[in-house]
């Protein structure tokens, strides 16, 4: 089974190779979370965890789902994870590996898959130049197509992964920071003048924390279930909605095939 979060596509996508690759289940953790998080695998099934990295961390609603989720008769089986990012990754896989060991889990193999960018929460970040955006693309297609034949053969050994210069600074100093201050939906914004109420950004939210819909204009929730992925940002056919003044003048970004 593989377990998997994704906010504008890009980790579904590689979720779904892997699933194709394997031949094995997908699972959305937004939507099993709420469950026992109680898995009973099948003979010879592997066991993986897909997610974007958010702050050089494996996201928040990941880290809890971990810690809720047991599965019966896990020794032997193969486990893996694959994490996307638009740069480095810091200690995201030392951080994930300390939650499943705290769950009875190892990890045998992991990999990190750099992908377009999408996060345009601090001012000096941005969406990638569609030249970069597709030659990103190009380059993860084909990693991805090794890597899922590495989980397929089931080798105990990772792929690539890109920690950064500072990994330790990134995942634990900026990452604290970044979890406790800047994962919030607050100042997300809609233009009532520029939205045109398709419900877009309701039907794309991953954690279903925005009310709206079709004739109806969006309203987050402020239930703290926000991952600050900008889905609902980055899906906005108007670029109605905005996050404060940080997304002033950004771009777009979510998978396209």
């Amino acid at each position: 089974m593989i377990f998997y979060l994704s906010g504008t596509g890009n980790t579904r996508w590689a979720a779904q190779i892997l699933s194709a690759t394997t031949g094995e289940r997908l699972m959305s953790i937004p939507e099993i979370i709420d469950g026992d998080c109680r898995f009973t695998l099948g003979e010879n099934e592997r066991i993986g965890f897909c997610f974007p990295v958010h702050g050089w961390r494996p996201p928040l609603i990941v880290r809890q789902f971990v810690a809720k989720l047991r599965v019966d008769g896990a020794d032997g089986h193969y486990c893996y994870a694959l994490c996307t990012a638009g740069d480095n990754i810091g200690e995201t896989f030392d951080i994930l590996a300390g939650d499943l060991a705290n769950s009875g889990l190892g990890l045998d193999s992991r990999c990190s898959l750099i992908m377009p960018e999408s996060y345009v929460g601090l001012p000096f970040m941005d969406v990638d130049t569609p030249t970069k955006e597709k030659a990103k693309k190009a380059a993860a297609a084909k990693q991805l197509e090794s890597y899922a034949q590495h989980v397929l053969e089931r080798k105990k050994t990772d792929g690539p992964i890109v920690r950064g210069r500072w990994p330790r600074i990134n995942s634990r100093l900026i990452g604290s920071y970044f979890v406790n201050h800047l994962v919030t939906d607050k100042p997300f914004r809609v233009d009532d003048a520029l939205c045109i109420k398709c419900g877009q950004c309701a039907t794309v939210c991953p954690v279903g924390n925005i009310e709206g819909g079709k004739d109806r204009l969006p309203q987050w929730k402020h239930n703290g279930r926000c991952l600050t992925c900008f889905s609902c940002y980055h899906h906005c056919p108007k670029q109605a909605i905005a996050f404060g003044l940080r997304t002033k003048g950004k771009g777009q970004y979510y998978f396209k095939p």
